[in-house]
């Protein structure tokens, strides 16, 4: 087909924030390293959130600090407030993604805002990611259901994205952060994103919780979508949501949309032994599939 579909690496930001494991700062530089060295360009570093809430990104800060800049690598910096903002603007980030959120009930658990509130934070913190001339994106988590309230209304997350895109986001990720979506609302959210975001370019972010990951993938990609998030072994999850598991693997999804003459621009081999690296590193399994089975053709 020739089309180029891009991967944004999470693995060191969502794959990390909840795995049982405590990589230290050098760990967390090698795994990075091996991404880069596997052809990744562009990649969730970090997050600026609070310790207390999430331990395991306390030391982002340190990473960044550590990052090899000479490398053509864009890092990217998470954050929920304006707090979060001005600690990643300091480290250096090369973007910022911004988080949203369309379920009340996540909302107020992971971030402390309604989904308006949150909204309203964007528009608060994007001048000061504008101003300093760094990219800004944002992603709406739970964007196809809320772990504690159920169903998002659709109506939420096309009034969050037509808010982004006032607020001068560039790109805009749609966050399936329970895995509870499946390809037809994958579709329906596209079609009602570019609808109130027309300007917004789109990114979707998957986890596999309950299976669909790949289908979901698939669904975007014949919508037209040409950026996908995905976690290196297919680590992941998220402290305030229950029973969350992994983003789809970044090896799984390349592979599938390799073998289907889409370009990825990532070496599959080394994607695989850095999954199985990660898994001497955390001290279990992982969950994707290549990281058991191999690529084929072998």
């Amino acid at each position: 087909m020739g089309r180029r579909i891009d991967i944004v690496e999470v693995g060191p930001r969502d794959g990390l924030q909840n795995d049982p494991a405590n990589l230290s700062v050098d760990q967390k530089l090698e795994f990075i390293a091996r991404l880069e060295a596997a052809g990744v360009r562009r990649m969730e570093s970090g997050s600026f959130v609070s310790p207390k809430a999430v331990p395991k990104m306390a030391d982002s800060p340190a990473v960044f600090a550590g990052l090899d800049r000479a490398k053509p690598t864009r890092h990217i910096a998470l954050a929920l407030n304006e707090t979060g903002v001005r600690r990643a603007i300091e480290a250096r980030a090369d973007e910022i993604n911004f988080v949203l959120v369309a379920g009340e009930g996540f909302g107020r658990r992971n971030q402390g805002m309604s989904p308006q509130e949150s909204a309203d934070m964007l528009a608060r913190c994007a001048p000061l990611v504008l101003e300093e001339g760094i990219p800004l994106s944002a992603t709406i988590s739970v964007a196809f259901g809320d772990p504690y309230d159920g169903d998002v209304d659709i109506g939420v997350v096309g009034s969050l994205a037509a808010q982004a895109q006032r607020a001068g986001v560039a790109e805009l990720a749609l966050g399936d952060t329970i895995g509870a979506a499946t390809p037809w609302d994958v579709r329906r959210r596209i079609d009602r994103v570019r609808m109130e975001a027309p300007d917004v370019f789109l990114r979707m972010h998957f986890h596999d919780t309950r299976g669909a990951g790949l289908a979901n993938v698939f669904a975007a990609v014949e919508a037209g979508v040409d950026v996908i998030d995905a976690s290196c072994g297919g680590i992941g999850g998220c402290p305030f949501a229950p029973a969350a598991t992994g983003n789809v693997a970044t090896e799984d999804v390349v592979w599938m949309l390799e073998r289907a003459g889409f370009e990825t621009g990532l070496d599959l081999g080394r994607l695989i032994d850095t999954a199985k690296w990660l898994e001497t590193v955390l001290g279990h399994p992982v969950a994707s599939s290549l990281s058991r089975a191999g690529a084929f053709p072998v």
